[in-house]
C-alpha cells in the first residue's frame, strides 16, 4: 500500500457563494454535508491512515522571515491505497465540495525520505 496526502481545497468564489445563501439553507447544507462526510469515513475507514481536519490561517516562512498568506487550502486527510488513481477515487464526490463550498480535492503521493548519504 501507498500514502497519499489529500488537500481539500476551497476559493474565495466559493465560499462567497455559500455565504451568498440564506441561513436556514446554509444550515441544511452544513447537516447533509456533516452527515455525508461521516458516511464517507464509515466507507473508507480501512483506507484513512489520519482524518487530518481542518486548516487555519497560514503563515509563510522562507529566508526573508515569517508572512501571512492565503493559500485554496481547507482541509487535509491521509490514505493509504495501491495506486494514485485508486488514492483520487476514493474522492469521487466527496461531500467537500459536493455539498460544502470547497472547490475539488488534490491527491498526491507522499514519497520515501531518501536515506543519508556516506
Amino acid at each position: 500500500m501507498n500514502t497519499f496526502l489529500a488537500i481539500f481545497t476551497g476559493s474565495p468564489e466559493s465560499m462567497a457563494r455559500w455565504q451568498a445563501l440564506p441561513a436556514d439553507e446554509q444550515a441544511r447544507r452544513m447537516a447533509e454535508g456533516l452527515e455525508a462526510w461521516h458516511a464517507w469515513v464509515d466507507r473508507h475507514r480501512e483506507s484513512i491512515v489520519s482524518l487530518g481536519g481542518p486548516l487555519g490561517r497560514t503563515k509563510r516562512v522562507t529566508a526573508a522571515g515569517v508572512a501571512d498568506i492565503r493559500n485554496a487550502m481547507g482541509g487535509y486527510t491521509v490514505v493509504q491505497a495501491e495506486s494514485h488513481e485508486a488514492a483520487a477515487r476514493l474522492f469521487e464526490n466527496h461531500p467537500h465540495f459536493a455539498i460544502f463550498p470547497g472547490d475539488g480535492v488534490e491527491v498526491m503521493p507522499v514519497l520515501p525520505i531518501p536515506p543519508r548519504q556516506g
